[in-house]
């Protein structure tokens, strides 16, 4: 992998006395998802603004295919498309004059047929005042693709949206991936970067604390697998003796133990419910999340304060 379509070397931001970005350095490949990861106030927005050309960093390179997004803002508007956080249309332009606009501007033929994909097909026609907050969201998407863009920066591309849009957009996404697209991706719902992204960046502070895959991300840390057991007597798993485990707790009827070594502890579970009597009704075993990988990180962070 020697094709960035995205390089970031040494970028910096500060507001006043406040390095919103500190420093940051990765690299996003051709036909990748890369997910930016970070609580409000990390400097995900900023860092994609920066490569979006809408601020100029304080220091550091960014080549986004190789164009300066602070030096040639025409080439770079035909490289990339962007879903911004928080963005707005005029109240009275209708959907469809909107994808018509964005298309006529890029001088390609609009596609309608995505507007059906993710649940506008009957608003073509809907004043943009009149869309829920949902519906004007997978709008900027839509817009964000008109051109069919070589890479793609999304800021927070399903917040607000239902359940059945979220998986019609992440199915979009994928495709755009596997069609080459570069998709950059910036969250703070780690179950979406987990199951979404093929490389994951951390911001804390403006600050990058961990890049790579989400499994080599779980990986590195304590390398806790949950187990989570329920069983049909009233004491659950108590007096259990189990080996490799280092935290246990109770929840919800289930008895959570927290282990270094999940073959030996499973086999102890069910050697200590068939030993005493008890039915097994849901045994769990989860490796850990790249959300419990984030917090420990958190915490690393705060004690480094």
């Amino acid at each position: 992998m020697h094709d960035p379509a995205v390089e970031v070397t040494d970028l910096s931001k500060h507001y006043g006395s406040v390095a919103a970005v500190d420093r940051i350095s990765f690299t996003v490949q051709r036909g990748e998802i890369f997910g930016l990861l970070g609580p409000n106030g990390a400097g995900k927005t900023t860092t994609l603004e920066c490569l979006e050309g809408l601020r100029r960093p304080d220091g550091g390179v960014i080549r986004v295919m190789g164009v300066d997004p602070g030096r040639d803002s025409r080439r770079l508007l035909q490289l990339i498309g962007v879903q911004l956080q928080t963005g707005s249309l005029p109240d009275y332009i209708s959907v469809v004059e909107a994808v018509r606009l964005f298309s006529a501007y890029h001088g390609v033929t609009p596609d309608y047929a995505i507007l059906n994909r993710i649940g506008l097909g009957e608003k073509l026609q809907a004043q943009y005042h009149t869309l829920s907050t949902g519906q004007k969201r997978r709008l900027a998407l839509v817009l964000a693709l008109a051109h069919r863009p070589p890479v793609v920066l999304l800021d927070e591309p399903t917040a607000g949206l239902d359940v059945a849009t979220r998986v019609a957009l992440h199915s979009l996404i994928r495709e755009l991936r596997d069609a080459g697209a570069t998709i950059l991706l910036s969250t703070h719902d780690m179950a979406e970067a987990e199951s979404m992204a093929d490389r994951v960046a951390i911001m804390l502070r403006g600050r990058l604390v961990a890049v790579g895959s989400p499994r080599q991300l779980t990986s590195a840390g304590s390398r806790l697998t949950k187990i989570s057991v329920r069983t049909a007597g009233k004491g659950g798993m108590a007096g259990a003796t189990l080996p490799g485990v280092e935290r246990r707790d109770r929840q919800d009827d289930y008895d959570l133990y927290f282990t270094v070594t999940p073959g030996p502890t499973v086999t102890a579970v069910i050697a200590h419910i068939e030993g005493s009597g008890d039915e097994l009704i849901d045994l769990r075993v989860e490796r850990p999340s790249l959300e419990e990988r984030f917090l420990e990180l958190t915490a690393e962070e705060a004690v480094k304060r």
